[in-house]
């Protein structure tokens, strides 16, 4: 599998599946059952191994592995526990990688260099109750005081948000601009006084990774913690999901690579009329279409790391991960399971959980009915037409 892959990389591969296999598979359990976020210690253990900085550079406490680096530590860590993957993601993929994509060097400083080296957790705080896909009818406001913000709002569906140091948080500045100028994005501290965790999420799968319901109460923002350009946040905001939705394909192709692993183990030592399951014809084009798809996905991820590495236009080829990586992950766990029969749908097997892991990857950090419209709409532009959502 790692033909491809430079030495570097490779080793970066080995490090990352011996933390995931010695240290979070033998927590799989206390990390499902907890709600707040896996163990302090299991925390504390993947910031010394530098989970948490990845992809950003050496100068602000980072590994400097870019996001091909990102990419096989999520796949790695998604093969073990997609609710640490999602942890993990949550942190990296859009709640620092937004401070690093947008942030002052001052910022960078203060927060990312922390955040990069698993003192802080970070959160991205987009969804509300009334604008999930549709994140244009954000309604969270910020209201200039001084040299302050004043926010008021509720955010909902928020990954971290319960055992976030830092959040960076879209509000409407401006709401006769809307989109078009008129929303910011503000970097907030949890202990900060109007920052309120209201209620905790109890979830179908990554039931190990805590979403909470965030109300923001008459939260002090100073003005030093406007991220980006005050009016350009939602351009902050979306520019920060398109490399996040890259990882997505990354942890989806993790997934199925373990499922297909399962099956094929279990397809070979499981015998029925006379001899292993794996000489039957229907389990044979199963674990084909299975392999097919996923090596197809490993193309797809890591090229589009190399896109977004060597800074090439990647939007397209993000949203294409995210779609097809998610999809993909799907059919392949329901045939993992098939293979598996009845055994596969006991609850003390991991494709159980799997299974109700996998789901949530069409849905979060845009929906695949988004991630459609994105790559309609990047096509069609390149002819001159304009899809409008």
């Amino acid at each position: 599998m790692d033909f491809a892959f430079p030495k570097e990389q490779q080793l970066l591969r080995k490090a990352f599946r011996e933390f995931a296999e010695q240290e979070i598979a033998p927590r799989i359990d206390a990390i499902e059952h907890s709600k707040n976020g896996p163990p302090a210690d299991l925390m504390q253990k993947a910031a010394e191994y530098g989970v948490f900085g990845v992809p950003f550079p050496q100068e602000y406490g980072g590994m400097g592995a870019g996001e091909a680096g990102y990419c096989i530590l999520i796949e790695e860590l998604n093969r073990i526990s997609p609710s640490f993957a999602t942890v993990v993601g949550a942190h990296i993929g859009i709640g620092a990688m937004s401070i690093y994509l947008d942030g002052t060097e001052e910022q960078k400083q203060k927060y990312l260099v922390p955040m990069a080296r698993g003192e802080k957790i970070g959160a991205f705080a987009l969804t509300e109750p009334g604008a999930g896909s549709d994140a244009a009818a954000t309604r969270t406001r910020a209201v200039r005081e001084g040299d302050s913000y004043i926010l008021d709002g509720t955010k909902h569906y928020i990954t971290n948000g319960s055992i976030c140091d830092v959040s960076v948080v879209l509000a409407l500045t401006d709401p006769a601009l809307g989109q078009r100028g008129g929303m910011t994005a503000f970097i907030v501290e949890s202990e900060w006084e109007g920052f309120k965790v209201s209620k905790l999420e109890d979830k179908m799968g990554i039931r190990g990774s805590p979403t909470c319901e965030i109300v923001l109460d008459g939260l002090r923002v100073p003005q030093e913690n406007v991220l980006g350009s005050v009016g350009l946040g939602f351009v902050t905001f979306m520019k920060t999901l398109d490399v996040g939705r890259t990882t997505i394909g990354a942890a989806s192709l993790g997934g199925a690579q373990y499922m297909l692993d399962l099956a094929v183990e279990w397809a070979v030592t499981r015998e029925a009329f006379g001899g292993p399951i794996a000489q039957k014809q229907s389990i044979q084009w199963m674990v084909a279409d299975m392999a097919t798809e996923i090596e197809a996905l490993r193309s797809l991820v890591y090229r589009t790391a190399w896109l977004i590495d060597t800074g090439q236009p990647f939007s397209r080829e993000a949203a294409m991960c995210k779609l097809f990586g998610s999809e993909v992950c799907a059919r392949v766990t329901d045939k993992a399971l098939q293979i598996f029969g009845a055994l596969g749908y006991s609850r003390h097997m991991p494709l159980e959980r799997a299974f109700r892991d996998a789901r949530i990857s069409e849905i979060f950090e845009g929906t695949n009915e988004i991630q459609r419209i994105v790559i309609a709409a990047n096509i069609f532009q390149e002819h001159g037409v304009r899809i409008h959502p």
